[in-house]
């Protein structure tokens, strides 16, 4: 059962997901963000204050997330399809194809996802478990 407050957040989410930076103007134009579809979340009766949220995300081709980070949340994330390379702060750039997946801990800085290509979708199984009615996600300051 998804509980209000938790689709709000997550559609909350979606909406900073959706959305990018956007720079002065005759600048080249933002890369497209990527899209968060929620599809469950569900409190977790054995371990007190946490949620498993899980959600689809979708990057067009050529999409770049901004730098950011997804606070006490653990997240694990799994390729369904294209693929995607992925940046934690102190570590190196690693492209994950279909079927691939990685994990991040709590407190990670996500300083690189982008689709690696410019014409076709990739999309992500992503699962949060973080404390109940914690933003799934957050922008660095100036995105």
């Amino acid at each position: 059962m998804i509980r209000p407050r938790v689709v709000a957040l997550l559609t909350a989410s979606a909406v900073t997901l959706a959305t990018s930076c956007s720079g002065p103007a005759g600048a080249e134009p933002d890369p497209p963000a990527e899209t968060l579809t929620p599809l469950f979340s569900q409190v977790l009766p054995s371990v007190p204050g946490q949620s498993l949220t899980s959600a689809v995300v979708t990057f067009p081709p050529g999409a770049r997330a901004v730098p950011h980070r997804h606070g006490d949340a653990f997240v694990y994330a799994y390729v369904l399809d294209g693929s995607v390379r992925s940046q934690l702060d102190g570590q190196p750039a690693h492209t994950y194809r279909r079927g691939e997946n990685w994990s991040e801990p709590p407190g990670a800085h996500h300083v690189l996802t982008d689709n690696t290509s410019g014409s076709e979708e990739a999309r992500l199984l992503v699962v949060f478990i973080a404390p109940t009615g914690a933003a799934l996600k957050t922008d660095d300051p100036g995105h």
